[in-house]
């Protein structure tokens, strides 16, 4: 996600509906996208979306430019999603739902078979991140998935840099130690 110039923050905080859409535009996808990536489910990701984006409406003016505004976004998408899916949870109701994510264009038999082996495949990543505690996966999402480094990820997370060296490492001891489990073929 690129991040957004200053001054469509500073009118979006002012309370110009223009600006805080053309934020949404930009960053509704990446926020979708970080949040179905810790719910595992659509219509939880969708709530996290609204949810978040509603947060950001309500507490921009408060937003001090401390840290990149992709950053600060990153950290209320994530938070969302991680409380969202803990609600689900204990609700018992945590499934993975990729039926919602369906096309309705026509297909032709190669764009079938390149969405069967994308399919495959992100339904075996989503196995195995279901596999992990929310907070483990949040970091792997956040480092492998969307390009973070480190400090970057402390700061979205709101936790110590060696916090999430810790997190990453038992993060992939966790999938290496079920790939090995399931005879699955990785490379971490």
């Amino acid at each position: 996600m690129r991040e957004i110039e200053k001054d469509t923050i500073v009118m979006a905080a002012g309370g110009n509906i223009a600006a805080f859409e053309e934020i949404y535009k930009q960053c509704s996808s990446t926020v979708y996208t970080l949040a179905f990536g810790v719910t595992r489910n659509c219509q939880d990701a969708e709530e996290a979306t609204q949810d978040v984006f509603v947060k950001v409406f309500r507490s921009l003016r408060n937003f001090r430019f401390g840290s990149s505004f992709n950053t600060w976004l990153y950290r209320i998408a994530m938070n969302t999603a991680i409380n969202i899916y803990r609600k689900r949870a204990r609700q018992g109701a945590v499934s993975l739902q990729y039926d919602d994510l369906k096309d309705t264009r026509q297909e032709t038999p190669d764009m079938r078979q390149n969405e069967i082996r994308q399919g495959d495949v992100a339904a075996r990543i989503a196995a195995l991140l279901d596999n992990i505690s929310p907070e483990h996966r949040s970091c792997i999402m956040l480092r492998e998935i969307e390009g973070f480094d480190y400090k970057e990820m402390a700061g979205i997370l709101k936790i110590p840099l060696n916090t999430v060296r810790s997190r990453l490492k038992r993060a992939r001891e966790a999938l290496i130690a079920y790939c090995r489990k399931e005879g699955i073929r990785y490379e971490l």
